[in-house]
């Protein structure tokens, strides 16, 4: 008896239209309707159903120039991320279930490693997206491929090919009908090149997916970059990018924002930073760390007329922490020496560097005090407590005791947060 040759396979399964697919989830009378969702400040789209890519909508389209097509049906709402967190998450769950290694490579798509099945992986993608669209409602693609490159390629074609149903596995494929399907693959979709390599490569004769899988690995690396050599070995059959089931913590930590509307004033500003801190400082509890100190800048706009301002300004905290009370005042003192009155600031932020796991920290040689223990419980149980009943149920009074609308993020066309505030959940009536 032969022994059975393993043969590796990978699937990358990820949402259509993904943020407009969440929000017809939860209001059908938009499925076959031309839809978009809107970046920050309803500025442009980022996000565009079918429908709406064939009135002509390009991705990243400014809203005001697309504007006027309303009047022919188009659809524009403002982006939701909570919603599309919570959304995400759930549609992960489910494709978890597939296989026993999965990578989340973002909020609509993840890898799963799939060798060593004997049943046939078309159907099993079938079934993959049967159950992500029964379970969270969401649409989806799978392609399968020997490598993750050729996976993400198979996504493609499943997205771009109605042939393959949604489905699209190179690895039931012969050697001629991959080649000549990667030769129907323009080289600027192959995952990891960037349209800079891609504008060389297309000088080099390298148009084609399958032009660039003839390329020799060691002249790209040479030539290129040693990930540019990767790909090609994986363009041709030999996994050569590893699985990263564990994501690394964060050694910086940002939340910035442009507001709405132009703020003048310091108390708008101080609200703002302190929202941002309480923002970063909760994800760095999230990935059990501590953060040496915080930097905050304040800029204004270089498209908006007037006077033009921007400045940064960091501060090291005395010991690592991740006290939101902490780094909030290191964030206002640091304010207050780049605030300048009479400017109409556009952006403003923070970032967290210095981080270190907290198991790692070097303790101090005298012990803690015990402000500092009732500090990390507070943060614990602050922490629980928004979990249990939402965001910002409690939160520190420098961020605002109401929320302002100066200096909020323009979101006109919002829709609620069917899945993530109480006071806004679907009721259903029988």
């Amino acid at each position: 008896m032969s022994a059975q040759v393993f043969v590796p396979a990978f699937a990358l399964i990820d949402g259509n239209c993904f943020y407009c697919s969440c929000e017809r989830v939860f209001n059908p009378s938009l499925k076959g309707k031309p839809l978009i969702v809107l970046s920050n400040n309803d500025g442009c789209a980022i996000s565009r159903t079918d429908e709406a890519k064939a009135m002509g909508i390009a991705m990243g389209a400014p809203w005001f120039q697309i504007k006027h097509l309303e009047s022919r049906g188009l659809v524009g709402l403002s982006a939701n991320f909570p919603l599309y967190g919570d959304m995400s998450e759930r549609m992960m769950r489910i494709i978890g279930r597939f296989a026993p290694v999965q990578e989340v490579y973002s909020i609509d798509e993840c890898f799963l490693d799939l060798s060593g099945m004997t049943q046939d992986l078309t159907q099993y993608g079938q079934q993959i997206r049967h159950q992500v669209f029964r379970d969270s409602g969401i649409p989806t693609c799978v392609g399968i491929g020997p490598t993750k490159t050729l996976a993400k390629l198979a996504n493609h074609m499943a997205k771009k090919q109605k042939q393959w149903n949604g489905v699209c596995d190179l690895t039931a494929l012969t050697r001629q009908d991959l080649a000549q399907a990667m030769h129907s693959i323009k080289v600027t979709e192959v995952w990891g090149v960037g349209k800079k390599i891609s504008r060389q490569l297309n000088e080099l004769g390298i148009v084609t997916a399958l032009d660039l899988a003839r390329l020799n690995p060691e002249t790209a690396r040479r030539k290129f970059s040693i990930l540019l050599g990767k790909t090609i070995q994986e363009l041709r059959g030999t996994p050569r990018i590893a699985f990263e089931t564990d994501m690394e913590p964060k050694k910086q930590i940002i939340s910035s924002r442009s507001f709405g509307f132009p703020v003048t004033g310091m108390s708008q500003l101080a609200e703002a930073i302190s929202a941002f801190t309480t923002i970063a400082c909760r994800k760095l509890r999230q990935q059990g760390s501590m953060a040496g100190g915080i930097s905050v800048f304040i800029r204004t706009s270089l498209f908006r007329p007037g006077r033009q301002y921007s400045a940064s300004h960091l501060v090291y905290l005395n010991s690592p922490s991740s006290d939101t009370i902490a780094h909030t005042k290191a964030a206002l003192s640091a304010l207050q020496k780049i605030f300048r009155p009479g400017f109409n600031y556009a952006k403003a932020g923070v970032m967290l560097f210095d981080i270190e796991d907290s198991l790692s920290i070097q303790q101090a040689l005298f012990p803690v005090e015990p402000e500092h223990e009732k500090r990390e419980k507070l943060m614990s149980m602050l922490d629980a407590i928004n979990r249990q009943f939402g965001k910002d149920t409690l939160k520190i009074a420098a961020t605002g005791l109401h929320p302002n609308d100066n200096w909020f993020m323009r979101q006109e066309r919002k829709t609620q947060g069917y899945t993530t505030n109480w006071n806004e959940l679907m009721v259903v009536r029988a």
